[in-house]
C-alpha cells in the first residue's frame, strides 16, 4: 500500500498542491471532457492501487483525448486486470536484495535506501505498485540503522534515495538524512531518483535547495519523463533551479506502448531533455509487474524504434536501451543490434 506523503506544521506550496490532487476518476473525466461511462475504467483495479494526479500534471492532459499520452499513464485500465504469464509481483527482484532498514543492496559500490513509499502521481507502470512498504520502509527512526549498515560497508561508495519518491518527505527529515550520510566518510555519491520536479514542480522550493546544498557529496538526480509533453515552463523552471543547484541531472524514461514507443516521440523527448539541462541515460523496457503488461514494447521492437533513433540524433542525445534482470550485478544494456551487456 502506497502511504500519504508527510507534512509539516505549517504545509508549504508543494504540500498544499499535494493534498489537493484528483483521486477520483469520475472527478479526471470531467476535468478532461471525457465521457463519465468511459468503458476502459478498471474499478476494482483503481481501488486497489488507486488513481492520484496533481494539478499541475493533468492541466498538461489534452481536453477530450481518451489517448493523451499523459492520461494513459496515471488511468486505471481494464486491461491492468488481465493475466499475463511473465507477470511478477516483484518485478525486479528487490525483496531477495533487502537487507533491513529500508535498504537494498544490488550492485557493487551502491547501495538504494526505501525512503517512503508516497509518490506525488500513481503511474499504472510502477514496478513498486505492489511493494510491501509497511515491511521494508525506512522510518525516521530505522534510519539510523540504515545509516549504521552503510557506515559499516566501506565498499558503498554511493547511495541511492528511492521510494516511493523521496521527494514526498518533508524537507526537515530529508535534511536529517542529508546529515547522517555526509558523516559516513567513504560514501562519495548521492543519487535521487523523483519524478517531482515533473508531476509536481512546486516542489522545487528553496528550502529543498538549501539541504541539497548541504550535502558533501557529488549529487545526481534523475527524473523521470516519459513524454516531452510532460516539460511545460514550470517543470523547465524547476529543472534550471535544479541544475543551479550543481546537481548533474538525468532522465530514466520508461518505454511505453501507446506513449513514447514512437521514433518521432523518443527524438523530440531527447531533444527536449537536452534543452532544459537533462541528458538523456535509460530508457527501460518495462519490469513486467502485475497490472502493467499491457504497457510492454517487446524486445524487438524497441531494437528497431532505436536503430531508428540513432539515425536521427547524435549519440550524446541517445538514451542507453536497458533492462533489469533479478539477480544480475547490473542493468543489462542492449546494443542497436540487440547484444546484452551489464552495466
Amino acid at each position: 500500500m502506497i502511504t500519504k506523503p508527510d507534512s509539516s506544521r505549517q504545509p508549504a506550496v508543494w504540500q498544499r498542491e499535494l493534498a489537493a490532487s484528483l483521486i477520483s476518476p469520475a472527478a479526471l473525466l470531467e476535468a478532461l471532457s471525457l465521457p463519465a461511462d468511459h468503458p476502459q475504467l478498471a474499478p476494482a483495479i483503481a481501488r486497489g492501487f488507486p488513481l492520484k494526479v496533481p494539478l499541475a500534471y493533468r492541466q498538461r492532459m489534452t481536453p477530450g483525448n481518451v489517448d493523451d499520452p499523459l492520461f494513459r499513464q496515471v488511468w486505471p485500465h481494464a486491461l491492468e486486470a488481465a493475466p499475463h504469464p511473465q507477470a511478477r509481483i516483484d518485478a525486479v527482484g528487490d525483496l531477495a536484495k533487502a537487507r533491513g532498514g529500508g535498504i537494498i543492496h544490488k550492485y557493487h559500490g551502491r547501495a538504494l535506501l526505501i525512503t517512503t513509499g508516497a509518490c506525488a502521481i500513481h503511474c499504472r507502470y510502477c514496478f513498486r505498485r505492489h511493494f510491501p512498504y509497511g515491511e521494508q520502509l525506512a522510518s525516521r527512526r530505522q534510519w539510523q540503522d540504515a545509516l549504521a549498515v552503510l557506515a559499516a560497508d566501506p565498499s558503498i561508495h554511493e547511495v541511492i534515495l528511492s521510494g516511493g519518491d523521496p521527494l514526498s518527505l518533508a524537507d526537515d527529515k530529508l535534511a536529517a538524512l542529508i546529515d547522517g550520510l555526509n558523516d559516513i566518510a567513504h560514501l562519495r555519491r548521492l543519487r535521487i531518483h523523483t519524478r517531482q520536479p515533473i508531476v509536481l514542480p512546486s516542489r522545487v522550493d528553496e528550502a529543498l535547495l538549501r539541504w541539497l546544498a548541504r550535502s558533501r557529496l557529488a549529487t545526481v538526480i534523475v527524473v523521470h519523463v516519459n513524454h516531452a509533453q510532460e516539460i511545460d515552463a514550470s517543470v523547465a523552471q524547476a529543472l534550471a533551479r535544479l541544475k543551479g543547484s550543481g546537481a548533474l541531472l538525468l532522465n530514466q524514461a520508461v518505454l511505453l506502448r501507446g506513449i513514447n514507443d514512437q521514433v518521432e516521440v523518443q527524438r523530440r523527448l531527447s531533444e527536449s531533455l537536452f534543452a532544459h539541462g537533462v541528458l538523456p541515460y535509460y530508457l527501460h523496457l518495462l519490469d513486467p509487474v502485475v497490472g502493467a503488461m499491457h504497457f510492454d514494447v517487446p524486445l524487438q521492437e524497441a531494437l528497431k524504434l532505436m536503430q531508428a533513433l540513432g539515425a536521427q540524433l547524435p549519440g550524446y542525445l541517445m538514451p542507453r536501451l536497458a533492462r533489469e534482470i533479478p539477480g544480475q550485478p547490473g542493468k543489462t544494456l542492449y546494443t542497436p543490434q540487440g547484444t546484452p551487456c551489464l552495466d
